[in-house]
């Protein structure tokens, strides 16, 4: 049997690693998890230094702007979903330029009241969108009966999380 100051410091040891196991279960709870109906897969990946980069074309009206300081991770991901799958509401911490090249995906913003649908179809004008990050939350669901593909080009903040899970902000009836 232990000296009562050896139970102390087991008590010590295993209070805050309790506590440490609740908070991570909360946020488990709090937040959307992915589907089992959906998943990626990195293609490539590159770190960057600064980047300042400008275009402009006269006379056309184009323009591009992208500045960072610091290093920069660049992802290029292939996302797929089995019909009816979803990522969970969730945010990046910088931009991703997502491309649907096969089937459909629907995409629902978090800070939409009116939970509008937004559908973007592989073949069609409608195949592409960008999600601007920095705590967009957002959620993209299948809806169809047939699989669904995306490519997906992210800039982060080197070894930053690339997603984020986020509580469901109740703006949608799913």
């Amino acid at each position: 049997m232990g000296t009562g100051g050896e139970m102390k410091r087991t008590w010590i040891l295993v209070v805050p690693i309790a506590m440490v196991a609740l908070t991570a279960f909360a946020g488990s709870v709090a937040a959307t998890p992915q589907s089992t109906g959906f998943g990626g897969k990195t293609l490539a990946m590159a770190t960057y230094g600064d980047i300042f980069s400008h275009v402009h074309t006269v006379p056309a009206s184009w323009d591009e702007l992208i500045s960072t300081k610091g290093l920069s991770d660049l992802y290029v991901q292939q996302n797929t979903w089995q019909p009816g799958a979803t990522t969970g509401w969730h945010t990046h911490p910088g931009p991703s330029f997502v491309i649907v090249t096969q089937g459909s995906v629907t995409v629902y913003d978090g800070d939409d009241p009116s939970c509008t649908p937004h559908v973007y179809t592989a073949k069609t004008p409608s195949n592409a969108f960008v999600d601007p990050g920095d705590g967009h939350v957002h959620v993209i669901r299948n809806e169809t009966d047939e699989v669904a593909e995306a490519i997906a080009v992210q800039l982060i903040p080197t070894k930053a999380a690339r997603r984020q899970d986020a509580p469901d902000p109740g703006t949608c009836p799913f």
